[in-house]
């Protein structure tokens, strides 16, 4: 048995540190206490993978913008290697979400979303499509979110995906009437968009009428 000489404990398995002070141990291992999962050994090779491919990417980006000064056509003052060191952030949350226990589908199909149309707007800034993306991108997003987040109410058994459905709903309706009371008119994407979240939640309320109760009355102290 492998000994901490500092916490003075005997601890069992093959560990090479103590879980208490994380000092190096002394003596023999034994054999290790639980089993060990492959599946678990493969996701941490993944992501070990991926994070070299990321910061490669990185490396390598902000070396020929900075140091060669290369740059892209028709952008001879943006430094696209901040845009890319942004997507790449994003890439990195994705992954770590999928990785994250205890997350539910609908969160991190929504965290994901929210992020990645945050980026997409910020690059659309610089990039000079901005218009596109408010009137188009975005609102065709929120629907895609507000209609995944609505089947996966129906098929997820963890009772996790109310909140999602709703909130969702919720970003769907309140950016459309901005829309609507600033712009004096509402492009069809945002006209979708809302028709979008009305259905579905009337639809919520007709096939999941207690759960929706039950989520307001959890969120709003009711």
């Amino acid at each position: 048995m492998r000994r901490c000489p500092y916490c003075k404990v005997g601890i069992a398995g093959n560990n090479a540190k103590c879980p208490l002070c994380q000092s190096k141990l002394t003596g023999t291992g034994e054999e290790p206490c639980y089993p060990e999962f492959e599946a678990k050994k493969k996701r941490s090779l993944f992501y070990k993978i991926q994070l070299l491919l990321v910061w490669g990417l990185l490396i390598v980006g902000i070396g020929l913008d900075f140091m060669i000064g290369l740059r892209l056509p028709g952008y001879p003052d943006l430094h696209w290697s901040l845009l890319l060191a942004l997507w790449l952030l994003v890439v990195e949350f994705g992954i770590m979400r999928q990785f994250k226990p205890g997350t539910g589908s609908a969160g991190k199909v929504t965290m994901l979303v929210l992020i990645t149309l945050v980026t997409w707007c910020v690059t659309a800034y610089y990039l000079g499509f901005m218009s596109v993306t408010i009137d188009l991108v975005v609102p065709s997003a929120l629907a895609a979110t507000i209609t995944a987040n609505f089947v996966l109410a129906f098929i997820d058994k963890n009772g996790n995906t109310m909140s999602y459905l709703l909130s969702g709903m919720l970003m769907g309706i309140v950016p459309s009437v901005i829309c609507y009371f600033v712009r004096a008119k509402m492009p069809l994407a945002w006209v979708v968009c809302l028709l979008v979240s009305v259905v579905l939640f009337a639809g919520a309320v007709i096939f999941r009428g207690r759960d929706v109760a039950a989520e307001f009355q959890r969120r709003f102290h009711l």
